[in-house]
């Protein structure tokens, strides 16, 4: 983890710098001062990115090292078994799809279509989370 800590960290540094120049260029450019929205969403750019390199940087301390950590790994190192992943689930079509209807509901603020798209959504995750659960009898 500590590969994806060192390219968040790219990041903060990057949107940082980014958000100093847009500051002084917007100062400077125009006769109304320093742009707020950009300036404040390129600080939070880098506050986000910020927190997340630091998470991965407090969770790569606490694990062992993986092969994508170490200099003198193999690929080989990296093979085996990585979990199961279901090879032809429905469900993240319907997720999509009712995001999208409430991405439809919020643009037109239909209240009631939120609603209903929200129950579809919390279904959809359901499905999902529980496709292949058999029950405690099923071993």
């Amino acid at each position: 983890m500590k590969v994806e800590a060192r390219i968040f960290d790219i990041v903060t540094v990057f949107a940082f710098l980014v958000a100093i120049v847009y500051a002084v260029m917007t100062g400077y450019m125009t006769n109304d001062g320093v742009e707020p929205i950009g300036t404040v969403a390129l600080i939070l750019t880098g506050a986000l990115a910020l927190l997340v390199g630091s998470y991965f940087r407090f969770v790569s301390r606490r694990i062992e090292p993986r092969p994508e950590d170490r200099e003198e790994a193999e690929i080989a190192d990296g093979a085996g078994e990585l979990g199961f992943f279901s090879p032809g689930s429905y469900w993240p079509v319907a997720l999509a799809a009712c995001a999208a209807l409430g991405g439809v509901a919020l643009a037109f603020f239909q209240i009631w279509l939120l609603v209903l798209a929200i129950i579809a959504l919390l279904i959809a995750v359901g499905g999902l989370v529980f496709e292949y659960h058999t029950g405690p009898s099923h071993h």
